[in-house]
């Protein structure tokens, strides 16, 4: 697992969102700065903690110009229903594959509860609209994830 860092360039991928249409990074970064979150599974506790404070903290990441996409190997039949669930107002992208996740180096061997297996890390990445990174986020505890990242867009400025 070859993790991505500042400086680099993001993968310019394509996913498909919630209603199975393609979403490219490429396309968001035209108007925003990106905020790419990985998360491990949706409406799991911690996710769907991160999830809604992301939600709420919408307007305040606007005033900086970013938007959010959150990205997991669930189907996209699952992310409708988590958006649908937790009126979540930003972009969900399916990578059932991994193969984004393994671009950006987030995807590689984990331990819960004495069992290891190969998973999302739950690591987030400030794109820029150039397609740099300029920040990752991977220490954090979920309910603080947000506020992680609006404390790190406010020092920027």
């Amino acid at each position: 697992m070859q993790q991505l860092k500042v400086g680099d360039k993001a993968p310019m991928f394509e996913l498909k969102d919630a209603n199975e249409q393609p979403v490219a990074l490429a396309d968001l970064l035209k108007q925003n700065r990106v905020l790419v979150y990985f998360y491990p599974k949706a409406m799991t506790p911690g996710c769907t903690v991160q999830a809604q404070n992301l939600r709420d903290a919408h307007d305040q990441l606007a005033k900086h110009n970013v938007v959010s996409v959150g990205i997991s190997p669930d189907a996209p039949k699952r992310l409708a229903k988590f958006t649908e669930r937790d009126e979540l107002n930003f972009t969900l992208l399916s990578d059932e594959d991994h193969q984004v996740a393994d671009q950006f180096g987030v995807w590689g061997p984990k331990k819960f509860m004495g069992k290891e297996y190969d998973g999302i890390h739950r690591i987030s990445f400030l794109v820029e609209q150039d397609g740099t990174i300029s920040r990752v986020f991977d220490k954090f505890k979920t309910k603080e994830h947000h506020q992680v990242v609006l404390d790190a867009l406010s020092a920027d400025n």
